[in-house]
């Protein structure tokens, strides 16, 4: 694939069999306001380091699948914001064909990781089963289906419909792991009522699942890594925010690919920033768990 260029870093990394997390960049572009993305931005990418791996955040560039990105790219990203447009896997032949900028979403960041080589990418929180439409899925789901890669993530979205969520999950074969946790998490809280069938509490026991279900082909995996407990929002408070949220997302019809980033934005301003802070924590987590698992799988390829 011409279009897809790595960064000498990550490449070297790649090589050399040491391990690299991919990060998406629609937290950066759509998720927060400037500056405060471009700071998410370098403290996931110190994260994966601290861990020992090499982060490599996605995004099309003047039309180019760009694998890690250089600091003053990651500046553009933040400061110009909603110029890049939002793409999801679908999306992808669209913006490389006509040479323009897109922040790559779950779908597109995992896709374009995999095709790269790279098995990890710490994420937020996954898209879903909207609420009251069951017919509106994101494609998110589907990509990791069909891809090759553990996402480490805080569960989907707590706007979404988790419930069902789960069950098409289920339905497409995404292997759903709690990372510690036996119930899926609801993104701002720790629970969901969410039974899962499988607990995973040891690095070394979800790298080798990870191993053998790419060998065997299966697509990817869901690492459901709930929010630090100290950074969780009280259920009641973030429940009512959230129907605030529907509601005026509602009145004012909005939907498509505009509904997640206007949900997201309300509940900031509903929540007095609180979300945007327990978004920034769980992130974080993610990527540190990303990190844990990409070394791992390296050290295991390593005693084979």
């Amino acid at each position: 694939m011409s279009e897809l260029v790595i960064a000498p870093e990550v490449a070297a990394a790649l090589a050399e069999g040491r391990p690299v997390v991919a990060l998406e960049s629609t937290i950066i572009a759509h998720g927060l306001p400037f500056p405060a993305n471009r700071a998410i931005a370098a403290d996931l990418e110190d994260a994966v380091r601290s861990g020992g791996a090499v982060p490599a955040t996605i995004a099309i560039v003047a039309g180019r699948a760009c694998i890690g990105l250089e600091s003053a790219t990651l500046d553009q990203l933040a400061e110009r914001g909603r110029a890049f447009a939002k793409a999801g896997a679908t999306d992808l032949a669209v913006h490389l064909a006509r040479g323009t900028d897109a922040a790559t979403t779950v779908s597109a960041t995992a896709v374009l990781a995999a095709r790269a080589g790279i098995r990890v990418f710490a994420t937020g929180g996954i898209g879903g089963v909207h609420r009251g439409d069951g017919s509106d899925v994101s494609h998110d789901l589907v990509a990791m289906a069909r891809t090759p890669i553990a996402v480490i993530s805080a569960g989907a979205k707590a706007i979404l419909d988790l419930p069902r969520t789960l069950e098409t999950l289920e339905t497409l074969g995404v292997l759903v792991l709690g990372w510690r946790t036996g119930e899926l998490p609801a993104f701002y809280t720790r629970t969901s009522g969410l039974a899962l069938e499988h607990r995973v509490d040891d690095i070394a026991e979800l790298a080798a699942i990870a191993r053998v279900r790419f060998a065997l082909g299966q697509g990817g995996i869901l690492v459901a890594n709930p929010i630090p407990a100290e950074a969780a929002l009280d259920v009641a408070t973030i429940d009512a925010a959230i129907t605030e949220a529907l509601a005026a997302a509602d009145a004012q019809h909005v939907t498509g690919k505009r509904i997640t980033p206007f949900l997201l934005a309300r509940l900031a301003e509903v929540t007095g920033g609180a979300a945007v802070r327990a978004n920034r924590a769980l992130a974080l987590a993610n990527a540190q768990v990303g990190a844990e698992l990409a070394a791992a799988l390296v050290d295991q390829r390593a005693t084979v």
